[in-house]
């Protein structure tokens, strides 16, 4: 178990460096003599077809609908190992980060709907700063090394996941339109057909794919966005082999696919989304409504939510403070939840798409404001709370 832990947090850390270089470079180009060919890239389509079917998709979409549906089949499985084996298989081990996670997706959705609540457009953005990066957060918690305990590292890892189910769930509710039912049928027979493959024992992963990608097909024309098809291979997927229970099938695909995510499509993404023109920025532009109310949903939302409702269960006794950790590092931790880059920026894509250049600005100078002043905020705190463990109690 803490072997698993190490090598996910391993990828996630070294990810995240990656990632606040590709989000760099993609600031600079945006507001470069180049920042036209970065459109150009985005915007240029690409056909896959077959026959008389195809998808001409511009490349963003193909990045936020296909890619991250890859990223979402790892975050499901993710998901179903802590479920099943791991942090979140037990009442006792769920608490803490789940309530945790409850508060640090509440009080920052209260927050920017409080802001927002007079746009019947931007109230949309309610979920954007609800999410947490755990390549961003694990990134920064790395540089201070051992002087941070592993049980926070950990609580941090379980928080973040939590949070990634809680915006599937948010996506499958709240961001679906236009619903094709003979298609969402369709793809429901599909799931059906996933779950047969696992109830036979079947640990190939090609015969999960092959359907996995009509199913990827059905859901995007159905209406329901494309990256839930990757939570339902993730979940259908068996966790142990019937014939071995030493292997597990679910652990060596989350392990392939983890260098592929980290080191190719987050990166990609990041430099998808991350291009912000900041030719006409001022400081009034952060007092706008929608970048005001992500900024301070992910910074003062973040902390709040998590510090208090993690303080309310450890008090009560239904939770302990983790292992090694202090106060002030648990307060530090909760800051550096309000990173919320990727998942924040994908909601709120999804929120404003069709809403015209206006909106998708705003929602990345917010995203951009809270992420980047949560980590300097939460480093800080960490750092200065930190010591190096004592090599005689070890």
């Amino acid at each position: 178990m803490i072997k698993s832990i190490t090598n996910f947090i391993k990828w996630e850390t070294s990810a995240g460096i990656i990632l606040v270089l590709m989000a760099a470079l993609a600031m600079i180009i945006s507001n470069s003599d180049y920042a036209g060919l970065y459109r150009i890239f985005l915007e240029t389509k690409l056909t896959i077809s077959y026959g008389e079917f195809g998808l001409s998709k511009p490349l963003n979409l193909w990045i936020n609908d296909g890619l991250m549906a890859i990223f979402f089949l790892l975050v499901g499985l993710e998901i179903k190992r802590e479920l099943i084996e791991g942090e979140l298989n037990s009442r006792q081990k769920a608490m803490l980060p789940c309530v945790a996670a409850l508060g640090g997706m509440v009080v920052p959705s209260l927050i920017y709907a409080f802001i927002n609540w007079h746009d019947p457009i931007a109230i949309r953005g309610w979920a954007i700063p609800a999410a947490t990066d755990i390549a961003f957060a694990l990134g920064l918690l790395s540089l201070l090394g051992k002087r941070v305990p592993v049980s926070l590292k950990v609580l941090l890892t379980a928080i973040a996941i939590i949070d990634d189910l809680g915006a599937i769930v948010i996506i499958a509710l709240f961001y679906t339109e236009h619903l094709s039912y003979s298609l969402l049928i369709s793809a429901l027979i599909l799931v059906a057909l996933l779950v047969y493959f696992n109830r036979k024992g079947i640990t190939s992963f090609a015969p999960y794919a092959i359907v996995g990608v009509v199913l990827w097909v059905l859901v995007l024309k159905s209406g329901i966005h494309a990256t839930l098809a990757g939570v339902a291979i993730a979940f259908a997927y068996p966790i142990r082999s019937r014939t071995d229970k030493r292997i597990s099938p679910l652990r060596r695909l989350e392990t392939a696919l983890h260098p592929w995510i980290a080191y190719g499509v987050i990166p990609l993404f990041a430099f998808a989304n991350a291009g912000v023109p900041l030719t006409d920025f001022t400081f009034k532009t952060l007092l706008d409504p929608i970048p005001l109310g992500i900024a301070l949903g992910l910074f003062f939302g973040k902390q709040a939510g998590i510090f208090l409702f993690s303080l309310v269960v450890i008090k009560t006794g239904i939770g302990k403070l983790p292992k090694g950790s202090t106060w002030s590092q648990l307060y530090g931790i909760s800051i550096l939840c309000g990173i919320g880059f990727t998942m924040s920026l994908f909601i709120g894509a999804l929120a404003f798409v069709n809403h015209g250049v206006n909106y998708s600005a705003m929602l990345r100078i917010g995203v951009l404001a809270g992420s980047i002043v949560s980590g300097i905020v939460g480093y800080t705190i960490l750092h200065f709370s930190s010591g190096y463990p004592d090599k005689n109690k070890q």
